[in-house]
């Protein structure tokens, strides 16, 4: 999960010819202008500097740390361009679930369960429908706790068997 921010930022650094010393300084550029950068090279930039009030990495602390949560608000303000061969929203399912894992304390554990595992679902290509999400969600937190573990995988499953319609297309997944 990291290595698909880390290699987005060993790119940019590559294409901005970022010199050794020079990283530091161009995290602060990147995490000052959030809306001119992809979210990844956003989100690389965050893990390189540190939060003045907690002292993690910015954007990661706990919840109401407030440097913390302004960071991580605005990594949403970041570009974020589909890959070729993905259905429209994909690049969005993924920055959103690689936000909620990588920020997990923020969020009930099984949300961080359910998104850590539908990860690799979405970094292959496919995509529930809204209505999938919404019902994958319900069915999530109206489970017992001994049932969460089985009701998330098989949604997760359902939506790794079907595709996601694209535009033309009869086929349409239900998760």
């Amino acid at each position: 999960m990291d290595g698909i921010v880390e290699e987005e930022w060993s790119a940019v650094l590559r294409r901005w010819d970022v010199g050794d010393g020079q990283e530091a300084v161009f995290a602060e550029m990147v995490a000052s202008e959030p809306d001119r950068h992809d979210w990844r090279v956003v989100d690389a930039a965050l893990d390189r500097l540190v939060c003045s009030e907690c002292c993690d990495r910015l954007g990661r602390g706990p919840l109401g740390c407030s440097v913390c949560d302004l960071a991580h608000g605005f990594r949403y303000a970041a570009i974020e361009t589909d890959r070729p061969g993905v259905p429209p929203g994909n690049e969005h399912a993924i920055r959103v679930n690689v936000s909620v894992v990588r920020r997990p304390q923020v969020t009930s554990e099984n949300e961080v369960l359910a998104r850590r595992l539908l990860l690799s679902v979405l970094l292959v290509g496919r995509l529930p429908t809204i209505e999938g999400a919404q019902r994958m969600s319900s069915l999530i937190k109206s489970s017992s706790p001994g049932q969460k573990l089985e009701v998330i995988e098989e949604a997760i499953e359902e939506i790794a068997r079907n595709r996601r319609a694209r535009p033309g297309s009869p086929e349409r997944d239900d998760f």
